[in-house]
C-alpha cells in the first residue's frame, strides 16, 4: 500500500521533499547501456532510437537492434569542467526532412566559458555543418550553473535555459546579460520580434530571476512550457513559463545559502512568480517531462522528475495546473537520475550521471 504524507499547501505547493513511496515492483528496470561518462540529455530520433550525451563531450547513439554506438565524429570541443561539458540534445521538429539536431555545451572564449547553442546535420555516426547558433554573454571563468535544458515549443520556437553562474546570483535581475534568463529563439537563432526583451542588450531573453534550470519540457496537451530549478539549500522551484515573467531569484526564495546565511529574508515579493511546485530541502531535480504514454495508464498527465540528491524518479500526480501527491521509484538502486523521457512506446528512460553511467528503461511489471 502506498502511504500518503502531508503536505502543505499555500499558493503554491510546499513540498518538504516527503513523498510517498512508489512500489519498485510496479515497474521492471531494464538497463540498455552501461559506461556511459555522465549522460546528461537525450532525445528520440524518428526510427525510436535513441541520441544522447556525455559531459565529457562526447553525443552517441543507442538503438535496440545495435547497441550504443561509438563516439559521433565532428563533434566541437567542451569545456568539460565541475558541471560544464556537453549538455542537452533536442531535435528539430522537421528532423524526418532536415536531420538537424541541436545541442547545448559550454564553450570556450576570450574570458572564460558560455553555455552556447549549436545546431548540426545528423548523418549516421558523424555530424556535418556544425554551426552556433547562441552563446550566452557574459562569459564566465568558472565551472558552475550553465543550466543548458533545450524544447522546441507547439509554435516551433527553440527554448533554451540557463543558470545564473553561481557567484553572479544577482545578475539574474539583468535583464542586460543572459546570467539566470531562459531564452527564447528560432531555429536559426535569430530574435523571435515578440521577445518581451526585443530591444535591449539581450534581446534573446523569454523570462528572468532564475538560478540553475535543469529541467524543461513542453505540456503534451496544452503547449505550456515548463520549468524547474535548483535552488541553493531548499527551495528547487518547477514553474510554468510566462513571457517576460521574474521568477524572483535572488530577491525572493524558498532557500536559503549553502552555508546557512540568510540570502533573502522573502519568499514572496509584488510583480514576482511564486513557483507551481517547490521542495525544501533540495531533492537536487534534473531532467521534467509529463507522462503521455499508453503504457502507465494511471500516470496520463503526471510530471516525472529526475533527482540527483536523493537518487529517485519522482512522480507528481497532477491535475491539470494543480500538483497533488508525490512518489518516488528506484531510491534504492543509488543512482542520480539526470534526464527523463518518455519514449514513442510509452516507456520512461532514465539516463544515471555518473563515471559508469546508463540509459534506463521502465516498464509496468506484467
Amino acid at each position: 500500500m502506498k502511504k500518503v504524507l502531508p503536505v502543505l499547501t499555500t499558493a503554491c505547493l510546499l513540498s518538504f521533499s516527503t513523498a510517498s513511496f512508489g512500489e519498485d515492483t510496479d515497474v521492471t528496470v531494464t538497463e540498455l547501456a552501461t559506461g556511459l561518462s555522465n549522460p546528461w540529455g537525450m532525445a528520440f530520433l524518428p526510427d525510436n532510437s535513441v541520441i544522447l550525451t556525455e559531459r565529457a563531450g562526447s553525443i552517441r547513439r543507442y538503438s535496440s537492434e545495435q547497441g550504443l554506438s561509438a563516439p559521433l565524429a565532428n563533434v566541437p570541443e567542451v569545456v568539460a569542467n565541475n558541471q560544464g561539458g556537453m549538455l542537452d540534445i533536442a531535435i528539430d521538429p522537421d528532423f524526418t526532412n532536415n536531420s538537424t539536431i541541436y545541442f547545448c555545451y559550454s564553450k570556450a572564449g576570450e574570458g572564460g566559458s558560455s553555455s552556447s547553442v549549436a545546431k548540426a546535420v545528423l548523418n549516421g555516426n558523424a555530424l556535418e555543418n556544425v554551426e552556433t547558433i547562441f552563446s550566452a554573454f557574459p562569459r564566465v571563468d568558472n565551472g558552475f550553473h550553465f543550466g543548458c535544458r533545450l524544447a522546441f515549443d507547439n509554435a516551433g520556437y527553440l527554448f533554451v535555459t540557463l543558470g545564473d553562474r553561481y557567484k553572479y546570483m544577482k545578475e539574474a535581475q539583468n535583464t542586460d546579460n543572459h546570467h539566470g534568463k531562459i531564452v527564447r529563439i528560432l531555429p536559426n537563432g535569430d530574435v523571435p520580434s515578440d521577445n518581451p526583451f526585443v530591444d535591449g542588450a539581450a534581446p534573446e531573453i523569454f523570462s528572468y530571476g532564475h538560478r540553475n534550470v535543469q529541467g524543461l519540457t513542453v505540456h503534451p496537451t496544452t503547449g505550456d512550457v515548463w520549468a524547474m530549478e535548483h535552488g541553493p539549500k531548499g527551495g528547487d522551484e518547477v514553474n510554468l513559463l510566462e513571457k517576460g515573467a521574474n521568477y524572483g531569484w535572488p530577491v525572493i526564495t524558498y532557500g536559503v545559502d549553502y552555508s546557512g546565511d540568510i540570502i533573502s529574508d522573502l519568499t514572496h515579493k509584488e510583480g514576482m512568480e511564486q513557483p507551481v511546485i517547490q521542495w525544501t530541502p533540495s531533492i537536487a531535480p534534473s531532467g521534467m517531462t509529463f507522462y503521455n504514454g499508453e503504457l502507465f495508464k494511471d500516470w496520463q498527465g503526471d510530471l516525472l522528475v529526475g533527482a540527483l540528491k536523493f537518487t529517485h524518479l519522482r512522480r507528481i500526480d497532477m491535475q491539470g495546473k494543480t500538483p497533488g501527491e508525490e512518489f518516488e521509484y528506484l531510491r534504492d538502486r543509488k543512482e542520480r537520475v539526470r534526464d527523463v523521457e518518455v519514449g514513442p512506446d510509452g516507456a520512461i528512460y532514465l539516463l544515471t550521471d555518473s563515471t559508469e553511467g546508463k540509459l534506463i528503461k521502465l516498464t509496468p511489471k506484467p
